[in-house]
Formats: structure tokens, sequence, C-alpha cells
């Protein structure tokens, strides 16, 4: 089970060397503490050089491209580029490019959900569900395969609402097994739920186990040495987020790009499927 998951993981993880720079042209971006510049969506970003590597990737934090070192494409720029376009890439043809760029984010959502699927039908907790899981996930693969002009035309919000509902129904099943979080002390001065207002909220040290924080807006809040095991923390904007010592060992459906978002250290502790940020405190 573990080597399948693993295996299924592989595919879910950007290789940046197998793409033709996608999340480099396709994007948008604006001029911000996240980035240097502006850049319009479907053109080039000016430090994207001729063999789609990026020609000033070691400085990217210190010369204002901090988004470049966050963002996660989860592995939907590789496959776009060698499975989508069978490794034709957006120069050899220009007719295609827009079409390419246009379906390059339709793919990003696709992996991102086979991510949270994967993890879904490792949890133990989630058997009753897991017939129900590998229909949608083997469905969810299955749309990674339209031509172009299908996967465009994909309902998205319709098949994530679909998607969501069995994730809803893991996350249930997992945070009713946890310890129940204390219901004072410290970091219960605002309302922790769904979709929580938690922008820079003072969560130190606070229970959160089994926690329902999707979607929760945890901006620059202090959840130093926070107990987030099986905290459901899908859709949770960490940006500027302190998680330094906190315990996410078994935090639900959490993503490296949450993560790189995030502020931590040595001591916090990561679900295993994660890697440590280089730009983290040591």
């Amino acid at each position: 089970m573990e080597a399948a998951s693993n295996t299924q993981r592989n595919h879910l993880q950007a290789d940046c060397e197998r793409c033709f720079g996608l999340c480099c042209v396709a994007l948008p971006f604006a001029a911000s503490v996240d980035f240097a510049v502006d850049k319009s969506a479907g053109h080039p970003c000016p430090n994207l050089e001729a063999d789609y590597r990026c020609g000033v990737h070691r400085e990217l934090r210190n010369i204002g491209y901090r988004g470049c070192t966050v963002y996660d494409c989860f592995g939907a720029g590789q496959h776009v580029a060698q499975v989508t376009y069978g490794g034709r890439d957006w120069r050899q043809v220009p007719d295609s490019a827009k079409e390419m760029f246009d379906v390059f984010p339709v793919m990003r959502q696709l992996h991102e959900l086979l991510w949270y699927l994967t993890e879904a039908l490792e949890l133990e907790l989630t058997q009753p569900i897991h017939e129900a899981l590998r229909a949608v996930l083997r469905e969810t693969e299955s749309l990674t395969l339209l031509k172009p002009e299908a996967l465009i035309q994909l309902d998205m919000p319709a098949h994530r609402a679909k998607v969501n509902e069995l994730l809803l129904q893991a996350s249930e099943l997992v945070r009713a097994s946890a310890p129940r979080p204390m219901k004072s002390g410290k970091g219960r001065s605002k309302a922790i739920g769904r979709g929580a207002d938690l922008i820079g909220a003072n969560l130190k040290g606070a229970d959160l186990r089994g926690s329902l924080l999707r979607g929760a807006y945890l901006i620059a809040a202090d959840l130093s040495g926070a107990d987030l095991r099986a905290a459901d923390l899908i859709g949770a904007d960490l940006r500027d987020a302190n998680l330094s010592g906190a315990d996410l060992t078994s935090a639900l459906f959490v993503t490296q790009f949450q993560i790189n978002a995030a502020k931590g250290d040595a001591l916090t502790k990561l679900p295993p499927r994660l890697s440590r940020p280089t730009h983290w405190r040591a």
C-alpha cells in the first residue's frame, strides 16, 4: 500500500526538467511583496531562459520573486508537456501556445484533487469510503487524459464539488477519532472553524487537534507550538503563518504549497509526504 501510494504521488510532484516552464509563462503575476514586476498571462517571465530554466533560481527570494519559491503545480506542468502535448513545446508549436496555457491551470486543479484523494485513501480511518474514493480518483485520472479542447471545456466547479463531498466525509471520519481540543486557553480569542478569519491570530501553543480549518484565513497567524494533528487544513491560507515548533504530523490535506508559504523552523513537525522548505530557519 505504501509503495503504491508513493508511486502515485511521484507524478503529483513537480518535475521542472520535464516541463516547458509553463508556470513561468501561462500564469500572470502583479508587482507586490511576492513578485518584483508585473507579468501578463501567456507572456514569459523575463527570467525564463531558452532551455526553460529559471536564470535567477538561486536568488529568487532575494530579488523579489518570493512567490515563485512558494508555487507548486502538483506535477501538472510535466503532464501537460509530456502527456497532453506529447513533448511538443509552445515555442515549437506556437499555434498551440494559448491552448496549452489555458489547459495548464485546469490540469493543476485536477492534479491537486488527485493529491487529496490519494491522501484520503492512505488513511486507515477512511476505510468505509475507500471504494467511493477509488472510483472518483479513477474518474479524475481519466479526465487528465482528455484532449486539450475537452480539458478546457471541463466543468471544474462541478467536479471539485463532487470530490470535495468525499473529502469532507474522509475528514469527518478522521477528526471524529481525534481528542477534542480545549475550549479555552491560548488561541481561543477568535472562533475556530471552516473559513474562519484568523488573520494575525494568536494561536501560540493552541490545542487544535481535529479542528475544522478548511479555507480558514491564517495569514500571519502565530501557530508556533500549536498541535494541529488531525486538523483539516484543506484550502487554508497559511501565508506567513508562524509554524515554528508546531505539530502537523497528521494534519489533513496539507500541501507543499501551503508549507512553502508559511514560516517554520527545525522543530516544526511535518507530514512525511512534505519537505521542509530551504528558506525556513534552521
